[in-house]
């Protein structure tokens, strides 16, 4: 029977290369075991995430240029204006944010060898922000403990680092509105993070003002909102990757935990607004799956920085994100 062997068989090399052939004697002691054979990895799509990233542009371009202003108060009726400059500046700003976020997900799993496609963008026309995010597939399970919780935290981490300072900047510009209240549709509440920059930055002003619409500072609620979202220590959130990575099937527990904390602020609160969220979080399953290798070490700087990164939904969430405006008589 033919046998083939490594290189590493015979001192000096193998004298017939990685064949041996039939009329060398058969000697076990040479031979080492072939690696098992290489998975086929399939080619990354390119044209639909490139689709996708440019249709997110267009929807978020016309979201921040278009505004409308009241006309006849006792009907209701708007007319709606469009700024180029607005809209390009809140397309930027929000897909810096959401590139950022993507591909610190992308870029660490390729570093781990970890299949991952490219970003999936989800544009939403005709929403007050014109994006759901994005996402990409990866074969999780592929990935080890440490290797997991590189990957779930580096995507939030770095899109707070481009939406930190357009959150300063647009808080720093943002002009207080001043129109009638019958003008606002809906109001977006702002996080604690947001609260505390209102402090710190506009300390002549009520932490609760409203401000007239800044590209800025939407960009960078829009970007704390899905950063918030994704570190939910929830199923396969980032959040979940990361509380996963720490506490392992514990980790099961504190997913229930804030599944019921939400239910039943819903409840209490009469506030619907995170049911989507939790549709979705169901139907993909609340716990998370096992890694490739549960055992992997953290060490304490990992453990640290995830510990500190549960407090990013406190900081970049609020309770009711949007709340509907009720005019006076």
């Amino acid at each position: 029977m033919d046998e083939y062997l490594s290189t590493e068989s015979f001192p000096g090399g193998a004298p017939y290369g990685n064949y041996v052939p039939p009329d060398v004697p058969y000697d076990p002691a040479y031979l080492t075991p072939l690696p098992p054979p290489a998975e086929e990895v399939r080619p990354r799509r390119r044209v639909l995430p490139l689709v996708l990233f440019l249709v997110t542009c267009l929807s978020t371009f016309f979201t921040g240029g278009t505004w409308s202003e009241l006309v006849d108060p006792a009907t209701y009726e708007y007319r709606y204006f469009f700024d180029w400059r607005d809209g390009l500046t809140y397309m930027l700003s929000v897909m810096a944010i959401l590139l950022a976020h993507e591909m610190g997900h992308f870029v660490q799993a390729v570093r781990h060898g970890v299949p991952a496609s490219l970003p999936f963008f989800i544009p939403m026309p005709l929403t007050p922000i014109g994006t759901m995010g994005a996402v990409i597939g990866m074969q999780g399970s592929r990935a080890d403990r440490r290797q997991l919780f590189d990957i779930g935290i580096t995507g939030p981490l770095a899109g707070l680092v481009v939406a930190l300072p357009l959150a300063w900047y647009g808080v720093a510009t943002a002009e207080r509105y001043t129109g009638p209240p019958e003008q606002i549709g809906v109001i977006a509440s702002d996080p604690l993070l947001f609260r505390v920059l209102i402090g710190y930055l506009r300390p002549d002003l009520p932490i609760d003002t409203l401000f007239a619409w800044n590209p800025y500072y939407m960009a960078a609620w829009v970007g704390m909102l899905i950063t918030g979202l994704n570190m939910l220590p929830l199923s396969q959130l980032d959040g979940g990757h990361v509380s996963y990575a720490l506490f392992g099937r514990g980790a099961h527990l504190v997913a229930r935990a804030v599944v019921l904390a939400a239910v039943w602020y819903m409840l209490d609160q009469q506030q619907y607004t995170w049911i989507v969220m939790l549709i979705i979080v169901f139907l993909i399953g609340i716990d998370h799956p096992p890694t490739s290798n549960d055992r992997a070490e953290l060490g304490w700087g990992r453990r640290l920085l995830g510990l500190a990164s549960l407090a990013i939904p406190i900081l970049c969430l609020a309770p009711t994100p949007v709340r509907e405006f009720i005019a006076g008589p």
